[in-house]
């Protein structure tokens, strides 16, 4: 059987734009006889056929474009659609939002829905299914048949496509800094799964904080959370085995369920326990004591990945992917002692 030929793989092999080829296999005069004929050809001998999803990119009619979040009662992604929405509605185009659940199943159902000719583009951050299972097929077949796709907070590295994330490294590092520099030595993490690439980088940038201020990252405070199970008594675990003096949560949820437990078992936040968490939602603002948190900055991350995806859809060109990586900044408040 023979390989599925796409537009793209046909205007790689004679070295001209999609477009091109688009208008060759039209049989259309603003392309040479010899290329027209020599394309045809070849589309012939692969047996290429137009799907809906080509054709559709090509008309680029619905002005509507589809966006597939892992969870939308999360403060951070609810700020994303926000804005997405500025920008798309600035520029003419509606928005059709579809939920994933964390689930790989659903996921693969809204994409293939979206991408049956209902949207011009799509905007997706990874389900947490989809990374433990690291399964990525559905996201391959829009790229094969370049599908405009923008990828943000959770994303392939791998994907030749354009991506918007935060500096999960930097913000993780200047957390841990931030609690060192207060006085705490002994510093818990509290994290996903490795599978998961935000709670991974964020541990990477927690490791190196500890390292270049000459600490020891030591396993027996670390904790990797199984959603599946009660988060509060992984905690408790923690908590059995070494107390910590400082606490960095990879999310608020973490953080506020950490502080809970610790005052639970008797120590006072921020005087015995320090704790930072991350994503400034109206969760850690509201906690007692006020979470001190890295900042995300979901809605600008919104605006860039709307701007990323729109200028592709309208662009006549073959334009390179780009990978915009936004800064976040610390938020101190009271669950962390002064400097």
């Amino acid at each position: 059987m023979r390989p599925k030929i796409t537009l793209k793989k046909i205007a790689k092999e004679f070295e001209v734009s999609i477009s091109t080829v688009s208008k060759a296999l039209k049989d259309s005069n603003e392309i040479s006889k010899d290329l027209r004929e020599k394309i045809q050809a070849f589309a012939k001998l692969y047996n290429y056929k137009p799907n809906s999803l080509a054709v559709r990119l090509q008309n680029q009619q619905t002005k509507v474009i589809g966006v597939v979040v892992p969870d939308i009662v999360h403060h951070f992604f609810s700020m994303v659609i926000r804005g997405i929405e500025e920008v798309t509605n600035k520029r003419g185009y509606n928005v059709m939002i579809c939920l994933s659940n964390e689930s790989f199943d659903k996921e693969v159902m809204n994409i293939d829905m979206f991408t049956n000719g209902s949207v011009d583009g799509l905007i997706a951050s990874i389900s947490k299914e989809t990374q433990r299972k690291n399964d990525y097929s559905h996201f391959k077949n829009l790229l094969e048949d370049d599908f405009p796709l923008v990828m943000f907070d959770r994303i392939n590295e791998d994907f030749n496509c354009d991506k918007v994330i935060i500096d999960d490294v930097s913000g993780a590092m200047n957390a841990t800094s931030h609690l060192i520099e207060t006085g705490c030595e002994k510093i818990a993490l509290v994290t996903t799964p490795n599978e998961i690439t935000v709670g991974a980088l964020r541990k990477k940038g927690y490791v190196k904080a500890l390292q270049s201020h000459g600490l020891e990252a030591d396993t027996n405070l670390m904790v990797e959370v199984n959603e599946k199970q009660s988060i509060r008594e992984q905690i408790e675990e923690l908590f059995d085995r070494n107390v910590p003096d400082g606490i960095f949560a990879v999310n608020e949820v973490y953080a506020v369920t950490a502080m809970n437990v610790a005052r639970e078992k008797g120590f006072k936040i921020p005087e015995d326990i320090s704790v930072i968490g991350f994503t400034d939602g109206p969760i850690s603002q509201l906690a007692l004591p006020p979470l001190t948190t890295v900042v995300q900055h979901g809605f600008t991350m919104g605006k860039q990945a709307a701007e990323l995806l729109l200028d592709r859809i309208e662009s006549k060109e073959d334009i390179q992917p780009q990978k915009i990586v936004l800064s976040t900044n610390l938020k101190i408040r009271k669950s962390t002692k002064s400097v």
